[in-house]
């Protein structure tokens, strides 16, 4: 079989990473100026990641980026911008040792800095400052919680659930270390409960061991390391004073999934939440066709 030399570019990367097969892995796109959405949709279905993401406008400084999971487009996600932002730097500036990058979002523009290593890439992304919401009773999660397989014994006692955002809207639930282990959601109606909470997301998060877990809402995927929560659950912790705003936060994530992964949040004198992981190289191809 003879594959078409001049079609489109694809990298398939590990972020949040150890290594090659750690972390969490990524399809990036190059050359999709002229894709349509449906056909974005299509792609990132057939790559079965739980994010694919797709670059046009490329250029020495950055790129206009979208960014799709297997049932959805999202305005922002974050272990794609840093995956992103790698391959950017090997296609772009492969001879530089660092460099800073802008990747035009629907949620807006993010700013990213990237690091050659030996082997990988050192990148890490401005979330900006979270958007922190108001704290949520334990009598409006009594439903969430159910399709959780958890319930109100399963919280931390003495700090309430909130929501938190830097891009998407996250649902941050403390729960216990054996609750941790338990969660799994259950039911079909998971994303219309969230909502009425004004999150578009849940995190699950044992504040103690600051090890996470969260899903797509059906239940069907867990995401083992999900950048777009780290900033929230990083200003969750901060918020609670459970962390110290002046020195790295570590969130670990991805260890039930058996891809265990760390994520690492520092804020900035102005109260910018930085997220930061490696990015390690596993593969590259061309399509074999031209999407439309």
């Amino acid at each position: 079989m003879h594959g078409r030399r001049d079609g489109a570019k694809y990298f398939h990367v590990d972020v949040f990473a150890t290594g090659p097969l750690t972390g969490n892995g990524l399809t990036v796109f190059l050359d999709t100026a002229t894709w349509s959405a449906a056909s974005m949709q299509r792609v990132a279905q057939e790559m079965r990641q739980f994010e694919s993401i797709f670059l046009s406008e490329v250029s020495s400084t950055g790129a206009a980026a979208r960014v799709f999971t297997v049932q959805e487009e999202l305005p922002f996600a974050g272990h794609p911008v840093l995956g992103a932002a790698a391959v950017l730097h090997r296609t772009q500036s492969q001879h530089e040792a660092a460099c800073s990058w802008t990747l035009r979002l629907p949620h807006g523009p993010v700013a990213v800095r990237t690091r050659q290593a030996d082997g990988h890439y050192q990148c890490e992304m401005n979330q900006g400052v979270a958007v922190i919401g108001a704290s949520i009773a334990v009598s409006q999660l009594h439903a969430i919680l159910d399709r959780l397989g958890l319930n109100e014994a399963d919280l931390v006692s003495g700090i309430q659930a909130q929501v938190i955002s830097t891009g998407l809207p996250y649902l941050i639930l403390p729960v216990t270390a054996d609750a941790l282990s338990r969660a799994r959601i259950r039911g079909s109606d998971f994303e219309a409960l969230l909502g009425s909470a004004g999150a578009r997301f849940v995190l699950v998060l044992d504040p103690q061991a600051r090890e996470a877990r969260t899903w797509d809402n059906l239940g069907q995927t867990e995401d083992v390391a999900t950048g777009s929560a780290a900033g929230p659950a990083a200003a969750y912790l901060v918020r609670h004073q459970l962390a110290s705003p002046r020195l790295p936060i570590g969130i670990a994530q991805g260890r039930f999934a058996s891809r265990p992964s760390e994520l690492v949040v520092t804020h900035d004198r102005d109260g910018n939440l930085w997220v930061r992981g490696e990015v390690w190289p596993v593969a590259y191809g061309t399509l074999d066709f031209e999407p439309t």
